[in-house]
């Protein structure tokens, strides 16, 4: 039984990561994390989130805090903090404001519970992983972020509905950032084990009409509802029930690439990783010339604007 801990719960996709969270079996506690200024708002989430346990049976144990002692065994500590992003806002530009807020969380982990996963899902997120990383001085296994699983859910549920299967069905994965730059591994693209190519008798769908679909569906929400919630929500509650299950799974989440793709790497940014209660191992393939340029791209992309943060974090010397 595990203990996990979510900084900036009072956010919707904190609490409702919650939520999914304490119907994993083997959560015995959840501590909803936040500033001192949002505890009435945690008391309430907590308060409510026992109540619902009352009705479905659920034993799990929820406290709130703004103390960091409070995450002290935690097996996984959750970064959601940060400030969200707005209607027609990039992700790339909530990384000046989202920076320091997280070095300064990673690091008060790193010292409360050493020995815990840090998994990143503020945005800009590539570049919060690296920051968390850095921060904290972890090993890079043990650091990583939301990344493209999400992307690669929205793409699956696509191809799924396309063609009319169980989404269980279709394999599919986005890599590279999570934003304007991510790239579809078409060529690692099947259903039931079978290329898409080899479907005769169904219409091809648009691929490219797919994956500008997924990159406009976070934006779509935030236009309709005004936050992403349960999406990120259940997504984040897949990577802890993997985690804690140790299920040897293949995800594309944010860890930090040396050379495993295609050569490239040197940065924090969505790929393969197997993951398991030891933390995140990145999966070396190989990738089509095509989509190892976008990827390619993707990384500069990325790395050009860690690489600023990263600078400006160490000239406030909050690194």
């Amino acid at each position: 039984m595990y203990k996990v801990s979510i900084i900036g719960a009072s956010g919707t996709v904190g609490r409702y990561a919650a939520l999914a969270i304490s119907r994993i079996p083997n959560v015995r506690e959840i501590v909803l994390f936040g500033r001192s200024s949002s505890q009435a708002m945690l008391e309430s989430i907590a308060r409510d989130l026992l109540d619902s346990f009352a009705a479905t049976g659920i034993p799990t144990k929820v406290s709130w805090s703004s103390a960091a002692e409070s995450l002290a065994d935690s097996k996984i500590v959750i970064i959601t903090a940060g400030v969200p992003r707005k209607q027609g806002q990039d992700r790339l530009d909530l990384a000046y404001q989202n920076a320091e807020i997280v070095a300064q969380y990673a690091k008060e982990i790193v010292c409360v519970a050493p020995k815990a996963l840090i998994m990143v899902v503020s945005n800009p997120v590539d570049v919060m992983t690296s920051v968390a990383l850095a921060s904290s001085g972890k090993d890079p296994h043990h650091v990583f972020g939301l990344g493209t699983h999400l992307d690669s859910m929205r793409l699956k549920s696509l191809i799924a509905d396309h063609y009319q299967v169980h989404v269980s069905e279709v394999h599919t994965r986005i890599i590279g950032e999570h934003g304007e730059s991510m790239v579809p591994l078409w060529s690692a693209t099947t259903i039931g084990g079978i290329q898409l190519s080899h479907f005769y008798e169904f219409e091809a769908p648009n691929l490219p009409f797919l994956l500008e679909t997924v990159k406009k569906t976070g934006q779509m929400i935030i236009e309709g509802r005004g936050a992403t919630e349960w999406g990120p929500g259940e997504a984040i509650a897949t990577i802890v029930r993997v985690i804690l299950g140790n299920e040897n799974r293949i995800l594309t989440l944010s860890a930090y690439v040396s050379r495993e793709i295609n050569g490239m790497g040197g940065v924090c940014i969505g790929i393969p990783v197997l993951i398991h209660k030891q933390g995140v191992h990145p999966v070396a393939i190989h990738i089509e010339e095509d989509e190892a340029n976008a990827f390619r791209d993707s990384i500069a992309r990325v790395k050009a604007v860690t690489e600023e943060i990263m600078m400006l974090l160490k000239e406030k010397e909050v690194l």
